[in-house]
């Protein structure tokens, strides 16, 4: 394998690893779900296995997460979708609420990246 080929792997499995933590699963929670072997599964987000394209679309469903972010770490519409279809059951009054928190964060982020 390649050099670049690793690094991809490996960006990969980072990022399958970090969605996994953001979720609150264990690798068996997602293995289970994906249809993985544990420990097949626990090699892929250390970035030594590759892993077939069928897998991968079982991986993505299980963490909820575009096949696009996992291989590229490249955000796409379809991740963006996702923060919509979880605040669709809001109410008029939360939803502006969470707004301003949004705007809040993204005034805050900027600051820090201008600082």
């Amino acid at each position: 394998m390649n050099d670049e080929a690793l690094t991809t792997l490996q960006g990969m499995g980072q990022r399958i690893a970090a969605r996994r933590k953001q979720l609150g699963m264990t690798q068996e929670q997602v293995a289970e779900l994906s249809g993985l072997s544990n420990q097949f599964f626990a090699c892929v987000e250390r970035g030594v296995k590759n892993i077939r394209a069928e897998s991968l679309l079982r991986v993505c469903k299980a963490l909820d997460v575009s096949a696009d972010y996992l291989l590229t770490g490249q955000v796409t519409d379809v991740d963006r979708l996702q923060i919509v279809e979880l605040v669709r059951p809001l109410k008029d009054k939360q939803l502006h609420c969470l707004e301003e928190i949004i705007r809040q964060y993204v005034t805050a982020v900027a600051g820090e990246e201008n600082g």
